[in-house]
């Protein structure tokens, strides 16, 4: 028998504390109530969890939840039993008797959600404790894992059809928050998913702020921003492990709180710098691209790219990482054409030549990304096929401080004109390395032997640099006058339009190069709460001892916004503290008199502020 729309309400209210549902959730949870196979792409931030959390609470039997990191698991475990529901997770983080336990657990009917890893689920014996423990729902989180398409496969994912199989009667939902239009549809089709209902949110995160300046002094860069934001937590992306090294020396050498985090530190330090971390005991984490923190932390106030990433779909993700509870976060990426030369060195390390060729395309695509002059929200919405239909963001470098313009028709004819005589002068393309040689009278092995020395060309862009001429290629090829050919060689061709350009002398508009910019702060803060900070903050000292006494990170307890709204509206009492976002009735139960003590004793020195 269908729940009433009251009863889901009822439910999120007392168990998460929250008056209404995001975008799409309640369609994703009536979809899967009714037994549907449910595709679901949300926004990191957007609620994905919920999906298949509330669903267990109202149904009988058990929802296995499929997660790649074992870190993620114990902290959606954590912050469920903080909020009353009966979860678990079986990893290889437990010792043998500690498993048992759970198992134990699990045969008598005492979780309503069992968190655990692919390659787990797939050991001998574990079907049949599947079909024991009456699953109701198979959640596939992280769900674009499952395709090489993505930028995170993981090929243990690829057995959970076997999974399916087995259990042909359990609906299943996949979920992720980054995913472009072939790999959702790999996602549906490996995971053998029977006609699911599908649903697509806005990848749109109006809460961030997206900003690309040039890599000039690093360290001084990430000082600068950081010295501003010295309360705040956030992540900085590093390309490899010696820069997440260094990096969290020198900041800690300066007096922040800096940890690194990467595959080569062990298990134990790995650990202990995320759980410092997650307590706000470290306010900095260094970390490289390449290994995936899988932590849940919502009050992520920014996060820097060290380096220029390998794709977007990885920057997405990693950017996604800021501003989970809605609040305002700040992502800067620091750019330099020698990150792409970097790039395309690890590219060459790779074997298989069809996963170097997505990699290759992937990374002209940040590139694209990072060298554009238009709206940041813009391109990376059209990147997963949406398009923002709002001329200025007010969020991002590109529209709060549009960049400069020139007349570059004169070097546009030069370069497609060189483009035209090498194909055809040898009936062949080249690269935009060798096209740059050419363009400034470089003498090389390959311009003697090709004749290119002899062409009307060469030698006529002498007043550019490499690194210029590099760039108005790239410009040229966003603005649709060249094509990149697929593969190892990236060779460079005129489109029709480039064609038309070039012998019409059409005028053309190019973008001067990013300038450095001077310190300052984005003035656009969407998400922004406004509350009596010094409350805020007393409040958030409270929050810590409380967590540090249970041994949990700080928002287990309550996340930021939770926080800033009793700084608004001040609750002294039990009955008060009705309607607060985020507030259970167990957290209320168990947190909620402490919370208003603390603010009836600041109202005794402090006088309320009006926030209309």
């Amino acid at each position: 028998m269908p729940l009433a729309p009251d009863d889901l309400d009822l439910t999120l209210k007392r168990t998460f504390g929250y008056g209404s549902f995001r975008p799409l959730q309640r369609e994703i949870i009536a979809a899967t109530l009714a037994g549907q196979d449910v595709f679901a792409l949300l926004p990191t931030g957007g609620g994905k969890s919920l999906c298949f959390q509330l669903p267990a609470l109202v149904r009988p039997g058990l929802t296995v939840v499929v997660s790649p990191l074992i870190a993620l698991m114990k902290d959606q475990v954590d912050a469920l039993q903080a909020s009353g529901v009966a979860a678990t997770f079986l990893n290889s983080t437990l010792d043998a008797d500690e498993s048992r336990r759970r198992l134990r657990g699990l045969h008598q009917g005492e979780f309503k959600l069992l968190y655990v890893a692919p390659e787990r689920l797939m050991l001998n014996g574990w079907q049949d404790n599947l079909r024991a423990w009456q699953i109701a729902c198979l959640a596939i989180d992280e769900a674009h894992c499952i395709s090489e398409w993505g930028h995170d496969f993981r090929p243990e994912y690829r057995q959970l059809a076997k999974l399916r199989r087995a259990l042909p009667d359990v609906p299943a939902m996949a979920l992720t928050a980054t995913a472009t239009t072939r790999v959702r549809a790999d996602i549906i089709e490996h995971l053998k998913l029977r006609e699911p209902a599908v649903f697509v949110a806005s990848f749109n995160r109006p809460n961030l702020t997206y900003r690309v300046i040039p890599k000039d002094q690093p360290l001084k860069q990430i000082i600068d921003f950081v010295r501003k934001r010295e309360d705040e937590s956030g992540i900085i992306y590093c390309a490899s492990r010696a820069a997440a090294e260094r990096l969290a020396e020198s900041l800690a050498g300066r007096g922040f709180s800096a940890k690194p985090y990467h595959a080569g530190l062990t298990a134990d330090e790995r650990t202990r710098h995320q759980e410092e971390f997650l307590r706000d005991d470290a306010r900095i984490v260094c970390a490289t691209i390449a290994f995936g923190m899988g932590i849940n932390k919502p009050n992520v106030r920014w996060v820097i790219h060290h380096d220029l990433p390998k794709n977007i779909e990885g920057y997405y993700q990693e950017t996604g990482r800021a501003g989970r509870d809605g609040l305002p976060g700040d992502c800067l990426l620091l750019f330099s054409a020698g990150d792409i030369a970097k790039q395309l060195h690890f590219l060459d390390e790779i074997t298989d030549e069809q996963e170097q060729q997505i990699a290759r395309t992937q990374l002209r695509k940040i590139v694209h990304y990072a060298e554009s002059a238009g709206c940041r929200r813009a391109e990376l919405l059209a990147y997963f096929g949406e398009t923002f239909g709002v001329d200025n963001c007010g969020a991002c470098d590109n529209c709060l401080e549009p960049r400069e313009t020139y007349d570059g028709t004169l070097v546009a004819q030069k370069l497609l004109s060189c483009v035209y005589r090498i194909q055809q002068n040898s009936g062949f393309s080249v690269g935009l390395n060798h096209l740059i040689e050419v363009l400034t009278g470089a003498d090389t092995d390959k311009i003697r032997r090709w004749g290119h020395d002899r062409l009307t060309t060469y030698g006529i862009g002498a007043e550019l640099s490499r690194s210029q001429w590099a760039a108005v290629g790239r410009e040229l090829t966003r603005l649709g006058l060249l094509t990149v050919a697929e593969g190892e060689y990236a060779t460079l061709a005129l489109t029709r339009d480039g064609l038309t350009a070039l012998v019409q002398r059409t005028p053309i508009t190019l973008t001067k190069p990013m300038d450095t910019p001077k310190a300052k702060r984005v003035s656009r803060r969407e998400g922004e709460v406004a509350c009596d900070e010094i409350l805020f903050t007393r409040l958030r000292g409270l929050r810590k001892q409380l967590a540090d006494e249970r041994r949990v990170p700080a928002y287990i307890v309550f996340g930021d916004t939770t926080l800033r709204a009793m700084a608004r509206y001040y609750p002294q009492s039990l009955d008060a503290m009705e309607g607060i976002p985020g507030m259970g009735e167990k957290k209320r139960a168990e947190f909620g008199a402490r919370f208003a003590a603390e603010i009836a004793a600041y109202l005794q020195t402090n006088s309320r502020q009006s926030f209309g």
